[in-house]
């Protein structure tokens, strides 16, 4: 499928809600990966605007995330399939409904999954791939890691996998692919691109950050989220404790969280915004234009695959 769509590399790049805007995306197509607009919760008018910035700014093939629980789902699906939109990743639901209508448009539809039976049952309602995605990666997350899900996916379905969760450098890609992946998506490393038009804040924050510096919140409302540590993400997480121990109305610690991403990526505001962000943040140090993150990334890979290691597994 990577080849058909004429990628020069095997990395999608994460349809990050506020943060994938049509000319991230475009500039990652440009440079031989496979951009990807992030819809989130905005409504088609904004996701048609960001489709046709992507369309000025580059010809090559680039995608769309549509959140399947937005409220303006079926507007933006029918702006997706109008545009002809090369990729469809979907994220919090079922695309079944809307497959006969994406695929008629020539679109490659690849829901994130993450579990096994998930993506067994989408690889029978007939979608082209999906996305395999471990808990370590940023934002919304199942409950298994990477390395556990990506080989047993792979194993269930007969339909290409991408990986996604915890991959940021060239050794990543290549150990996804040794598990049996047809390609990889990252979406933290992009926040670290200088064509990302997130708060200078949120982006620092991002290179700042080590290994230890995320958590997970919503457990206990049932939308569990990886966020990077800051005052916010830990009123968060002290609130829900506080109400799922003594048996509290949950809706205060949702409307703690309702637009804190927006105002992460717009205001950089560490006291009310949800900067999300995964494990592999303590990887990147930089910020660089997104060009040279594909092209860095995919030197390390091929360094990594020449290396010797492999006289390692032969015993002396």
């Amino acid at each position: 499928m990577l080849q058909e769509l004429g990628l020069r590399y095997p990395i999608f790049q994460g349809g990050m809600a506020w943060v994938a805007t049509g000319s991230l995306a475009a500039a990652v197509s440009e440079a031989g990966g496979l951009g990807i607009i992030g819809s989130g919760h905005a409504p088609a008018e904004y996701v048609k605007a960001q489709i046709n910035i992507a369309k000025e700014q580059t010809d090559k093939p680039f995608g769309v995330n549509v959140m399947l629980l937005s409220p303006y789902v079926e507007e933006v699906i029918a702006v997706v399939a109008a545009a002809h939109v090369a990729v469809v990743t979907t994220g919090a639901g079922d695309p079944s409904r809307y497959l006969a209508q994406l695929q008629k448009a020539g679109s490659r539809v690849l829901p994130v999954v993450p579990s096994v039976a998930l993506a067994k049952r989408m690889a029978r309602s007939g979608v082209d791939g999906v996305i395999a995605e471990g808990m370590e990666s940023g934002g919304h997350i199942g409950t298994m890691t990477t390395m556990a899900l990506v080989p047993q996916v792979v194993d269930a379905v007969d339909i290409p996998v991408i990986a996604a969760g915890g991959i940021a450098d060239g050794r990543g890609v290549v150990a996804a692919l040794a598990l049996g992946a047809s390609g990889v998506q990252m979406g933290t490393r992009f926040l670290a691109a200088s064509e990302t038009l997130i708060h200078p804040r949120y982006q620092q924050a991002v290179v700042a950050a080590k290994d230890v510096d995320t958590l997970v919140t919503g457990l206990y409302v049932g939308h569990a989220a990886r966020v990077l540590k800051n005052p916010m993400s830990r009123q968060y997480l002290r609130l829900e404790k506080r109400l799922a121990i003594e048996g509290g109305d949950m809706s205060a610690v949702e409307a703690l969280g309702n637009g804190s991403l927006r105002i992460a990526v717009q205001e950089g505001d560490p006291e009310r915004g949800s900067f999300m962000a995964g494990e592999i943040a303590g990887l990147i140090h930089d910020v660089r234009p997104a060009a040279s993150i594909l092209a860095t990334i995919m030197q390390e890979a091929q360094q990594v695959a020449a290396n010797d290691w492999r006289s390692r597994l032969v015993a002396p």
